[in-house]
């Protein structure tokens, strides 16, 4: 059996190889064949004459955009503590002197962002746009009408359609679209899939005795075993984010998906055609066994299901275990832990996620979290250019490097190919101990506006440090898993299949945190399996997999028409 599945929703799952052309058609006829609005009733002139002010009249990828007259967009803003909200950003001011586009942020701080985006939406009184969206979160606002389907007015941004053709994007938003025909989210978009967990490792203790990166999952096992032999008062191992993160980039090498990849549990068979039930299969079983055995070992602290984070770091930064889940990000922030609490000598690296018993591979897509539209700006009229603004900053080689680097000539330079960032400003330690922030005094390195950090490889990879480009270079030869093919439900299908949802996914947490901490005997495996039959699993999955048939046969006349 071969399954994939994704980090987030949509799932990955077997490659849907159309043309560009094709593409382009099946996402104008699928809304026809689906009772969704056809595009072709979109009139481009129209819509242009009824909510064109401040629209460039020719507006192509590549063109810089500039409103023809001044106009004003609102956004829900998620706002950071690392870098709160200042109206004077230079982000901002210089939107509104070179572009002729002011922004106005109504502002939600970060711990509340969800439930006050869920607010916001629900009131049916959202700004015009809400970034910071993941793919999967729109679906609970599409039955009530408050999301604009952009994908009707994917003519009004030729950076985004461009890049879907020459980035090869095609399958991912194609598995954006709903039972209507049409999708209701712009994501963020990579070039090329992006690596940036695993876990990090006393660099010292590894040296020390003598241990590259592991190859395998075993062969990890068997280190932390060297590691808790040489040190025995030290627990090799101790997690945090309970795990998730994890179990996530573990996953797709046991054939089965967890943790943050968890999603809704189904996971795509591609030799069978269909769509399963992921925990309840034997592969999710190794996996629990896996670190389930980590534990019993003591290799691997139980705690790591239950702490907080910030007890996980003080343990490694004290050097009471020796590693630990990490991103690129993260390991700055064990090294300032370290210097804080621990020995100076310590020393933090990450390893390349190991394979596993169903192969080398990581979960695909290039799909990033984004951006929904409130359904009332359609009636505005700065539709139009609020359309192109958007696509210019999230899409065009420029906008994204706006968003990252800034401005060039007052906050970075240029050295042949090579960005330079100025000697008075610091982002991501290039200048450590300068005296400005790009972030926190200037805007820009803002995930509000740079949802993919940079999305090209070239934006991504330049303001990384050595040792995450060495990372995932490293990565880059694992096998990729292409991405599922859509399931998209209807409402009164995506009612029934969230009450089922919601019992099934509470109880696969439950019990995957208690047969790994040992709680549960792995014995139980076939009176876990059927109390996950009992909440009406069966019904649950036959759901999904007629919605995966429907789209099929509606994506397969479509491509006749096409080819006739």
């Amino acid at each position: 059996m071969r399954n994939s599945t994704s980090n987030f929703t949509p799932q990955r799952g077997r490659p849907q190889l159309y043309s560009a052309a094709a593409f382009a058609a099946i996402s104008a006829l699928t809304l026809s064949a689906c009772g969704g609005g056809d595009q072709d009733d979109i009139d481009a002139e129209e819509v242009l004459d009824d909510a064109g002010m401040g629209a460039m009249e020719d507006f192509s990828a590549g063109d810089t955009f500039v409103a023809t007259e001044p106009v004003n967009f609102s956004l829900l803003y998620r706002d950071h503590p690392n870098y709160p909200l200042q109206n004077d950003w230079r982000f901002l001011t210089y939107l509104e002197e070179e572009h002729n586009v002011t922004l106005s942020p109504e502002n939600a701080p970060l711990s509340d962002w969800e439930e006050r985006r869920s607010l916001v939406i629900g009131a049916g009184d959202a700004p015009d746009f809400i970034p910071v969206v993941y793919p999967g979160d729109e679906t609970q606002f599409i039955a009530g009408g408050a999301l604009l389907p952009i994908s009707d007015y994917l003519e009004f941004m030729p950076n985004l359609t461009e890049k879907i053709e020459t980035w090869d994007l095609q399958t991912d938003f194609d598995a954006l679209y709903q039972d209507d025909g049409s999708f209701y989210i712009l994501p963020g978009i990579h070039e090329a899939p992006s690596h940036q967990y695993s876990i990090a490792v006393r660099g010292d203790i590894w040296d020390e005795l003598g241990y590259d990166d592991p190859e395998t999952w075993d062969e990890f096992a068997e280190q932390l075993r060297g590691v808790q032999e040489e040190y025995p008062d030290m627990v090799p191992y101790s997690d945090r984010w309970t795990l998730d993160a994890t179990l996530n980039i573990a996953a797709p090498n046991f054939d089965t998906a967890a943790g943050w990849g968890l999603g809704d549990g189904m996971y795509y068979d591609e030799d069978a055609d269909e769509f399963i039930f992921g925990p309840t299969s034997d592969e999710y079983r190794d996996l629990l066994e896996y670190f389930g055995g980590l534990v019993e070992e003591g290799l691997l602290d139980s705690e790591s299901i239950t702490q907080d984070d910030d007890q996980a770091i003080q343990k490694f930064a004290s050097g009471q275990s020796a590693a630990i889940g990490a991103n690129d990000q993260e390991v700055l922030a064990y090294r300032t832990s370290i210097e804080e609490v621990g020995d100076e000598d310590m020393e933090v690296r990450m390893i390349r996620v190991p394979e596993g018993p169903a192969g080398d591979n990581v979960a695909g897509g290039q799909l990033e979290s984004g951006m929904v539209l409130s359904s009332n700006v359609a009636e505005e009229d700065y539709f139009v250019a609020l359309l192109q603004f958007l696509d210019w900053l999230y899409y065009s080689d420029e906008g994204l490097e706006y968003a990252k680097w800034g401005i060039e000539g007052e906050t970075f330079e240029r050295d042949g190919d090579t960005r330079v960032l100025d000697e008075n400003i610091d982002i991501n330690d290039l200048n450590p101990g300068a005296s400005e922030s790009l972030n926190v005094d200037y805007g820009f390195h803002n995930g509000v506006f740079m949802p993919a950090h940079g999305s090209s490889v070239d934006l991504v990879q330049s303001m990384l440090r050595e040792e995450v480009v060495d990372f995932r270079e490293s990565m880059a030869d694992k096998e990729i898993l292409p991405v599922a093919p859509a399931r998209p439900l209807d409402e009164l299908e995506r009612e029934t299949a969230s009450i089922t949802e919601q019992s099934i996914i509470d109880s696969v947490q439950t019990a995957t945190a208690q047969f790994i901490t040992g709680s549960r005997s792995f014995d139980e495996w076939d009176a876990y399996v059927s109390e996950i039959e009992g909440q009406g699993l069966a019904d649950y999955v036959e759901l999904q997999n007629e919605a995966y048939e429907r789209a099929q046969e509606e994506i397969g006349g479509i491509e006749e028409d096409v080819e006739n």
